[in-house]
């Protein structure tokens, strides 16, 4: 029998999370998320889970704030500790501990006309059909990767996203343009393929489509930080400068707040239409 380790899994409160988050349909990113500041945190301070204290949290926040880390992720991490500590520990000091306010930031976006100079400059067909499917349905990089053929209704021209942000599904039109390369992807893969996949014929990674974004705003010659997120910002602002509703957008978005779409109200120039510059006046 072996005795070298008293090691039992079932009794790993890191694991017991783990399953936990399972068990209430975290996404694989949250649970990863969660897990790696929690146990950071844990590592840190160097205390077991109950004998943590809520000065011992805020002087890890502090810690990271301190390393220059956005809001965004300070406020990951804040709830990551406060599910932990709060919703399993059932402890309470988070009472006392503020999140990181969030710097304003507009979105950068691309005209048309940027899009076009893009995909004109795009030789390979694969990351041609990338880019166009981003920027032409607004769908998050991480819901282009899990795009199966299956999800595609041709007869209708659209797109089920199957279980994006927030384990929703949703529907978003698809451009006619790429009807002829998409059906003929139809045509020679099952239905459970991948639309995108590597040379090992597995799915292909949000770092690889990351890249291919990058690179083709570089031949372009796009003085801009271009990311799959800039042609999603680029779709939802083309939309409602050329009149849809605000909330038709939310819903082709996947947004389940209103007040996250209402961002692109602040970088669409329809508002701006018909103002001239001081300059511009005679």
């Amino acid at each position: 029998m072996n005795t070298t380790s008293n090691y039992r899994p079932s009794r790993d409160p890191l694991y017991l999370l783990e399953q936990e988050m399972k068990i209430r349909n975290f996404s694989q990113k949250t649970i990863k998320s969660y897990l790696h500041y929690i146990t950071k945190c844990l590592n840190w301070s160097n205390k077991s889970p109950r004998g943590i204290s809520g000065e011992d949290i805020r002087l890890y926040l502090e810690k990271l704030a301190e390393n220059n880390v956005s809001a965004s992720t300070l406020n990951t991490a804040y709830s990551a500790l406060r599910f932990y500590f709060v919703s399993i520990l059932h402890r309470n000091f988070f009472v006392y501990i503020p999140r990181a306010k969030k710097s304003n930031y507009l979105p950068v976006v691309l005209s048309k006309q940027e899009i076009i100079r893009m995909l004109e400059r795009i030789e390979n067909k694969k990351h041609h059909c990338i880019i166009s499917l981003l920027y032409d349905t607004g769908l998050r990089v991480s819901e282009l990767t899990h795009i199966k053929m299956r999800d595609f209704d041709f007869d209708r021209m659209l797109l089920r996203v199957f279980q994006g942000k927030g384990k929703k599904d949703r529907m978003v039109i698809l451009p006619a343009k790429l009807k002829e390369v998409l059906t003929g992807q139809a045509r020679i893969k099952k239905a459970d393929d991948f639309l995108f996949t590597n040379g090992r014929s597995g799915r292909l990674t949000e770092t690889t489509i990351q890249k291919v974004v990058a690179q083709a705003g570089s031949k372009a010659g796009l003085h801009k930080h271009i990311h799959p997120h800039t042609l999603r910002h680029s779709f939802a602002t083309y939309l409602l400068e050329n009149g849809t509703d605000i909330r038709y957008i939310q819903e082709l978005l996947g947004h389940a707040k209103l007040q996250t779409t209402q961002i692109y109200t602040h970088v669409a120039n329809k508002n701006l239409q018909g103002i001239k510059s001081p300059l511009d006046f005679n």
